[in-house]
């Protein structure tokens, strides 16, 4: 779609598409469908889990202010900070959800996220599920990496 001032406009929609003949996906896709189609139990809430990598952008130049029928206008110029990941932990079923910044995404990280989720946002939950994604770091033994067996079972 060809715009005025010469910039195109893109309307496209995500999806997560399985790869073909992949098992392993669907079996996991299922197993969280079936999850979220539990009812609430606040003894056993279903605590949703991700992490995002994000550069730190300055502008160089000053954005142009809206007016009447006119954008914001940032230039595309910028100078990159750095980076740092965003985790994000949300109870969809209770409307609660907890965002973390941090200046790095390691098993270290993540890690200490879950227990601060344990320890901080559901010390008296008996059990929580955990929701998340596949990443090489979300695995248990990141936790005994991490911390003592003492702590991991305490």
């Amino acid at each position: 779609m060809k715009r005025k001032n010469g910039w195109r406009k893109s309307i496209h929609k995500c999806w997560c598409i399985p790869p073909e003949q992949n098992a392993a996906f669907v079996a996991a896709m299922e197993d969280v469908l079936e999850v979220y189609h539990e009812s609430y139990d606040p003894n056993c809430p279903v605590i949703c889990m991700d992490e995002k990598p994000f550069q730190l952008l300055n502008e160089v130049r000053q954005p142009i202010p809206m007016k009447p029928a006119k954008p914001l206008r940032e230039d595309s110029k910028y100078e990159r900070n750095g980076t740092c990941s965003i985790f994000i932990f949300t109870e969809p079923l209770a409307g609660w959800r907890y965002i973390e910044v941090q200046s790095r995404r390691t098993r270290i990280e993540w890690a200490e996220q879950v227990k601060a989720l344990l320890d901080e946002h559901y010390p008296h939950a008996p059990k929580i599920k955990l929701v998340m994604d596949n990443l090489n770091t979300h695995s248990i033994a990141s936790v005994y990496q991490v911390f003592d067996p003492q702590t991991v079972f305490a």
